[in-house]
């Protein structure tokens, strides 16, 4: 089936809906309202409570089903639904011609995003997948910082509390996808080897991860996250041969240390950092794919690629024991 044809030029309003209106959903709705040249058409969740949230605060129509929505008119839709349901919903979008931005991960196995990523290109739609870390102002300049950079190592944090809302995932899928995918992105090359270190210390699945990668240009990178951490820690730290460039995601800092003298001195210097909402800039990136028919910030195959890796980094799980003791094992990536 092909995508239904829409004028889709600037002097119209884009028909966009939300499916999921729990923390993730609401704040979709809420930006996308206040974007212009778009039409908020309204918001779509099962639960009573979060549609009239969703109603009273935001002010837009919701819809208790996805096809209530799509009899409203959308041509575009955001999935902030739980991860289990992202390969239903967003074949079912697809089908009808609709334009799709799916949360990360982009589905919950790697098979069931290759078939969101086949049926998008058959349909001929856009499939966008929300690794909203990559519109952070932060990591932004950092990329702008490195590019044309023989980078030799990348070193990224990410921890935080337990979150209480979290049940079905463990960090990896949670909290490291993240910086897989950044990893993926900064060096513009393919994982292709992991060494993952995990172990349960409080939850049920793995609350602590210390992860090691090594990409096909030769770059060694690795992620520390957990959910024991009392407050959020975000830092990124990448060495090349010419800088070391380290920012922190939160305060959004970015230093560049350069110009390594033989004495050991060097300069430093802060780059400047813009000031957008990442959720923001990653919509307002969706929007204009599916306006100008561009490819997207972020493609389906790339969502899926750093969906593999992190499930690569589980698969020792399956292997060893349950009993909460720190796993490693190196694993073979096809690149």
């Amino acid at each position: 089936m092909t995508s239904r044809e829409f004028d889709l030029g600037k002097e119209r309003l884009l028909r966009v809906g939300v499916i999921g209106a729990g923390v993730m959903g609401f704040n979709h709705g809420r930006v996308l309202a206040g974007l212009p040249g778009i039409e908020l058409v309204g918001i779509v969740d099962p639960l009573l409570d979060h549609r009239d949230h969703a109603a009273r605060v935001i002010g837009c129509p919701t819809f208790a089903r996805l096809d209530e929505l799509c009899a409203a008119g959308v041509e575009a839709v955001t999935i902030a639904a739980p991860t289990h349901l992202h390969h239903e919903i967003a074949l079912d979008c697809i089908a009808r011609g609709i334009h799709v931005l799916v949360e990360k991960p982009v589905a919950s196995t790697v098979q069931q995003g290759r078939e969101i990523v086949a049926a998008a290109h058959r349909a001929n739609v856009t499939l966008m997948v929300g690794h909203v870390e990559r519109f952070n102002p932060a990591v932004v300049a950092i990329k702008k910082a490195i590019a044309g950079e023989d980078i030799l190592s990348i070193g990224i944090t990410r921890v935080g509390p337990f979150p209480p809302r979290m049940s079905n995932v463990g960090v990896v899928i949670d909290l490291a996808v993240h910086d897989i995918d950044l990893i993926r992105w900064f060096t513009e090359s393919d994982i292709v080897q992991v060494q993952p270190q995990l172990s349960s210390a409080v939850a049920e699945r793995e609350d602590i991860a210390l992860l090691q990668f090594r990409t096909a240009s030769g770059v060694l990178a690795h992620i520390n996250t957990n959910w024991l951490t009392p407050f959020k820690a975000r830092n990124v730290t990448i060495a090349t041969r010419g800088k070391y460039v380290q920012g922190d995601l939160l305060t959004r800092q970015v230093t560049e240390c350069f110009g390594f003298q033989p004495d050991g001195s060097y300069s430093m210097r802060h780059l400047p950092v813009g000031h957008d909402e990442p959720l923001r800039a990653e919509l307002i990136a969706f929007t204009d794919a599916v306006r100008n028919r561009k490819v997207p910030a972020v493609t389906g195959e790339e969502g899926v690629a750093s969906l593999e890796i992190a499930i690569k980094c589980l698969e020792p799980l399956s292997a060893q024991d349950q009993s909460g003791d720190g796993r490693a094992a190196s694993l073979r990536v096809a690149s």
